[in-house]
């Protein structure tokens, strides 16, 4: 498995809507070496999702995972999952505004509002149709990816830029991180 170049803002990979993976390829060993090594990139930049933009592969795969992350201490756990071709549909009109940041916005945080409550449909690595729902802290990691997989960043959900901060100042100032 291999460390993944992960693309930063301003890369315009990032600015792409992302293709449909053929299923027929799914088996595929490049493909699967692929998604291993968007998991380990994942798991090295302790992110808890990557979708398949972020390291310069305009194709429809999240993968998603939080379990004793220290980027975003106290969430709930997440179990690994694989998503292809994903699409979301949003259950209710509740949102919830919270702390985001981005291995693609490395060292910023801010505040984005994302949809409570989700069901998510997708097909997993081995082709098998997932379809579940989401809420809370999985459902913002699962939008935030979603998102990259349709060209956008969490920059363009925030409602309020006066949020926007880095790391370190967040530490220093916000008391509600």
């Amino acid at each position: 498995m291999s460390i993944l170049k992960v693309a930063k803002l301003g890369n315009p990979v990032l600015r792409k809507v992302a293709g449909d993976v053929p299923l027929d390829q799914l088996s595929s060993p490049l493909l699967q070496k692929f998604i291993d090594d968007m998991i380990e990139t994942m798991r090295d930049y302790d992110g808890v999702g990557l979708a398949a933009v972020q390291v310069h592969e305009s194709k429809k795969i999240a993968v998603l995972e939080v379990a004793d992350n220290p980027r975003y201490p106290n969430k709930p756990a997440v179990p690994l999952t694989v998503l292809i071709n994903p699409s979301i549909t949003v259950l209710s009109d509740e949102t919830e505004e919270d702390w985001e940041g981005c291995l693609s916005v490395p060292e910023l945080r801010g505040r984005v509002p994302r949809q409570k409550t989700i069901r998510v449909q997708a097909g997993d690595r081995d082709g098998k149709d997932l379809n579940f729902v989401a809420a809370g802290f999985h459902a913002r990691v699962i939008q935030h990816e979603w998102d990259h997989l349709n060209g956008k960043v969490f920059l363009d959900r925030m409602r309020d830029f006066s949020t926007l901060t880095y790391l370190q100042e967040l530490a220093r100032h916000w008391t509600d991180k």
